[in-house]
């Protein structure tokens, strides 16, 4: 059993400003065999969380436990080489005077493990990461794809129930990027094994992930699958955090049936609003910009805009473009590529009522 249970996890530095904390009354559950992303920018507490989850640091506060098994406390914590996980590290961290086998044989000489055995074990584990027939290279003879690999044959030849993982694809180019993504993926699938990975990186998080725990500022700002925090956003931090989205104020005009707001383009959207909400109330509005039409400027029609295209680049599988409403506030609009529109076009902005989510001014609760 793989489960990971964290309650009430808290972590400050010394010297750290004291109305901050690196982890704040951290709750997650972490279910048996899921591939979960903590995400967050720079600084938000993701790899303090990843380190309370390996042992490597002591808990100010809460517990972590494995099954029932209580693994770190402010009391006690469980050593990292007791816990029966692996950790994959940002920069490798192989040997360049080893060998790829003896790398990735290491932990099992730590534990006493057979020749054969341990020939046997890294054997699978090698070509669990697709490298097969390159057991006697040395480090400077591989691509850096090829070194992350023979750091997750390293981590998964103990045969771990729980594999933590601190951005190990940042130093990688973009191609190899992606397809050590894939790689990824399909390996905790064959395996089994928990993964507990952490990114900044939103794209690599909505690729890889069964659930995304968004942190900001040390706490978690919303826990659950790439759809719901990428389309359901639980706060603007995450909206705003979670890809391009245009935020854009907005008042209450009606709070019969779903409700509708007003817009200052003079595009009226009928959704759901916020509980409590009032007519006239100042709310904001959040839209993604591919669920943003741009339409013939004489389509008429209660959510439709007026605005001047002023900017646009062409992305190869989309165009961007930038509209500018007769209030000032400018729009980020993605369409197809055979979609062509020149700057200075008079167009109509056609919003996607379904897919907005409405926020409160002075409350972080959305509706969706």
């Amino acid at each position: 059993m793989a489960s990971i249970s964290i309650r009430g996890l808290s972590k400050r530095y010394d010297g750290q400003d004291t109305g901050m904390a690196a982890v704040s009354e951290l709750d997650l559950e972490i279910g048996d065999h899921q591939f979960v992303t903590l995400l967050g920018p720079s600084g938000c507490g993701k790899t303090t969380t990843l380190r309370l989850i390996a042992g490597y640091i002591q808990p100010d506060a809460g517990t972590i436990l494995v099954g029932d098994r209580v693994l770190s406390s402010k009391d006690e914590v469980v050593p990292p080489e007791r816990r029966g996980m692996g950790m994959v590290f940002q920069n490798y961290a192989v040997w360049p005077h080893k060998t790829v086998f003896d790398n990735v044989v290491f932990g099992l000489r730590v534990r006493r493990v057979s020749g054969a055995e341990a020939r046997r074990r890294v054997d699978k584990a090698l070509e669990l990461v697709n490298l097969t027939g390159l057991a006697e290279r040395y480090p400077n003879e591989l691509s850096g794809g090829q070194q992350q690999r023979v750091a997750l044959a390293r981590s998964l030849v103990v045969e771990p129930d729980i594999l933590l993982l601190d951005e190990p694809l940042s130093n990688l180019d973009a191609k190899l990027r992606e397809r050590m993504r894939s790689e990824l993926k399909q390996l905790q699938r064959r395996t089994g094994i928990t993964f507990v990975y952490v990114t900044h990186d939103q794209a690599e998080a909505l690729a890889l992930s069964d659930r995304i725990a968004v942190i900001h500022g040390g706490r978690l700002q919303q826990y659950g699958t790439p759809y719901e925090v990428y389309c359901r956003p639980a706060n603007k931090i995450v909206a705003d955090f979670m890809g391009l989205v245009n935020i854009f104020p907005a008042k209450v005009r009606s709070t019969a049936g779903r409700g509708a707001v007003a817009l200052d383009g003079g595009a009226v959207l009928e959704l759901t609003l916020p509980a409590g909400c009032t007519v006239g109330e100042e709310v904001d509005v959040t839209v993604r910009p591919e669920n943003i039409r741009l339409v013939s400027a004489a389509e008429t029609g209660p959510d439709v805009a007026r605005a001047t295209l002023t900017d646009q680049t062409f992305l190869g599988n989309i165009h961007e473009y930038c509209v500018t409403l007769a209030s000032g506030l400018v729009l980020r609009v993605q369409t197809h590529p055979t979609q062509r529109l020149t700057i200075g076009d008079a167009v109509g902005v056609a919003i996607d009522a379904g897919q907005c989510s409405v926020f409160r001014r002075r409350e972080s609760a959305p509706a969706n």
